[in-house]
């Protein structure tokens, strides 16, 4: 009995869009009495990400159990938005998504992969150096506590 793969990374469609926003809906939720206001990655414009290829799905057994957004910025791949699925957790599909950002990074000849998270997202704090990120800085930006994240990739 060969195993089958778990999941598979794929680019979001345009009717993806209500699934991810709600996923991003579950996600970050928990997070709203933290920061004072709905933490950003609920208010993402997703069809528009989903519009410019860059919003990607893992799925499971053919269903959508995560997704990324991530961007070209400023010489770095921006990885901007990412959740899984509740029902979905521990099985490591964050980690392929971030995998996944880190490979486009890398075909597309840039150095590092960028990232920030709201510092009273206190669970981030502690995954991202954990992925190999390292901390560069901490601001006031757009309304939120950011703290801002890099990973090189050479």
């Amino acid at each position: 009995d060969a195993m089958k793969p778990i999941s598979n990374i794929r680019l979001a469609r345009p009717e993806d869009a209500p699934v991810l926003s709600a996923i991003a809906v579950a996600a970050y939720g928990k997070y709203t009495a933290r920061i004072g206001k709905r933490p950003a990655p609920m208010n993402a414009d997703f069809t528009a990400h989903i519009a410019r290829d860059e919003a990607w799905v893992i799925e499971s057994d053919g269903a959508i159990a995560g997704y990324v957004i991530c961007f070209e910025k400023d010489g770095a791949m921006e990885l901007d938005n990412i959740a899984v699925a509740k029902g979905y957790a521990g099985q490591g599909l964050g980690g392929a998504l971030v995998a996944h950002v880190e490979d486009l990074a890398r075909r597309s000849g840039l150095a590092a992969v960028t990232l920030y998270t709201n510092q009273h997202m206190t669970e981030n704090l502690a995954l991202y150096p954990y992925l190999g990120f390292t901390e560069t800085g901490r601001r006031q930006d757009q309304g939120y506590d950011r703290v801002f994240f890099r990973k090189s990739l050479v």
